[in-house]
C-alpha cells in the first residue's frame, strides 16, 4: 500500500484508522463532507465532498490502491431514503469508483446488525443467512450495501467486508455518549445474564489494516466476510456501566422484560411518526429487541486469514476511555 484513502477520516472509527495508517507512514487521504481540523497535524490530505456526488467520489480515487470505506449514517431513527443516501448510495458509488479509478483493494466496514434476526445471537459465525426483515432503516441498508460489496468482489474488485460489533473508545460520538444522555431513564431490558461482543476503537482499526495487508498477500480472501471483537463477550448491563462509571454517573437502575420494552417501542414508534417527530423516540422496538437479546460471534475466521487479535484488553480500554473523560471534563 502506497496511497491510501479513508471515507470518513474525521470520524470515530476513521479518524483511529488514519492515525494507525500514518504510523505506518502510509500516504494517507480522507473524505468527507467537512473538513477536520484533528487530521491536519497527522498531515493527511483532505479531500472535501458528498459520497452521494459520484463524479466527486470518482474525482477522489485517482491514484488511489487502497480504500477503507468506513463512512455511513448510523443510528435507529430517521427516514428511510437518508439512510438509503448515505449507505447504499454511498457505497455503490465508491464501487464504482474503485473499478473506475482501478483501486487495487477495499475494505468495507459493514455491521453485525446485518444479519440480526431478532433473536439469540450466541458464538455465530459468518454462515448466519441475511433476515428477510429489518426493524431499523440502518441494518436493513448497511446489508443492502454489503450485498452490494460481496457481489463487487465476486465480478472482480478485490474486497473484504468487516463486521465490527459496537465500537467504543476515546472520542466516541456515538454509543457512549447515547448511553450517558439516557442515564438516567436507563433500565436493563430482558435477561440479566446475557452477553454481547463490543470491540475498541483501535482494535477495529488495527482489525482494518490487517484485512488490506491481507488482501495484498491473498487474493483468494476477496468476498470474505469477517466479524471482530474484544474475543471477550460481556454483560451488555456490566459494559454500560462501566461506561457511565467512565463519566462518573451511578449505574443502572431498574428492570423490564423484553417484551414489555417491545410494547413501549411499538407505541413511541407509531406516535413519533403520527404526529411528525422527527428526534429519536425514547426506545424502539429495533432498540428493545437488540437490547433484550445476545449479540457475540465467533471470529475465528478473522484470527486464522488476518491474524487478527484484540491487542488493546477491555479493561485496559476502559481505563483509557476513563482518562480521557476525566480530561474531557477538566478542560470544560
Amino acid at each position: 500500500m502506497k496511497k491510501v484513502l479513508v471515507t470518513g477520516g474525521g470520524g470515530f472509527l476513521g479518524k483511529a484508522l488514519v492515525r494507525k495508517l500514518r504510523q505506518e507512514n502510509l500516504r494517507v487521504y480522507s473524505y468527507s463532507r467537512q473538513q477536520y481540523p484533528d487530521l491536519d497535524p497527522m498531515q493527511v490530505s483532505q479531500i472535501q465532498g458528498d459520497l452521494a456526488d459520484p463524479d466527486s467520489v470518482v474525482a477522489a480515487f485517482e491514484g488511489i490502491d487502497t480504500v477503507f470505506h468506513v463512512a455511513a449514517k448510523p443510528g435507529i431513527w430517521g427516514p428511510f431514503k437518508d439512510f438509503y443516501q448515505a449507505n447504499v448510495r454511498g457505497t455503490q458509488n465508491v464501487l464504482v469508483a474503485c473499478k473506475e479509478q482501478g483501486v487495487e483493494r477495499l475494505i468495507y466496514t459493514s455491521s453485525p446488525s446485518v444479519i440480526f434476526d431478532e433473536s439469540e445471537m450466541e458464538n455465530v459465525d459468518e454462515s448466519v443467512p441475511y433476515p428477510d426483515q429489518y426493524l431499523a432503516p440502518y441494518p436493513k441498508t448497511k446489508a443492502m450495501a454489503e450485498k452490494m460489496v460481496i457481489q463487487a468482489a465476486g465480478e472482480g474488485l478485490p474486497a473484504i467486508i468487516l463486521r465490527p460489533h459496537l465500537i467504543w473508545g476515546p472520542e466516541d460520538n456515538h454509543l457512549v455518549p447515547g448511553i450517558i444522555k439516557r442515564a438516567k431513564r436507563l433500565k436493563k431490558i430482558g435477561r440479566k445474564d446475557d452477553l454481547v461482543d463490543t470491540i475498541y476503537v483501535d482494535n477495529a482499526a488495527h482489525a482494518h489494516i490487517l484485512a488490506a495487508k491481507a488482501l495484498l498477500k491473498n487474493p483468494d480472501l476477496s468476498g470474505n466476510v469477517y466479524f471482530i471483537s474484544q474475543d471477550e463477550p460481556i454483560s451488555k448491563w456490566e459494559m454500560a456501566n462501566a461506561f457511565l462509571d467512565a463519566a462518573g454517573l451511578p449505574p443502572i437502575r431498574g428492570h423490564v422484560s423484553g417484551t414489555t420494552a417491545y410494547a413501549a417501542g411499538w407505541v413511541f414508534e407509531h406516535l413519533y411518526k403520527a404526529f411528525g417527530i422527527k428526534k429519536e423516540p425514547p426506545l424502539t422496538r429495533f432498540a428493545a429487541r437488540e437490547l433484550a437479546t445476545s449479540h457475540w460471534f465467533d471470529i475465528s475466521r478473522a484470527k486464522k486469514d488476518l491474524g487478527y487479535r484484540p491487542e488493546i484488553s477491555t479493561k485496559e480500554g476502559l481505563k483509557r476511555l476513563k482518562d480521557w473523560m476525566t480530561t474531557q471534563k477538566k478542560n470544560g
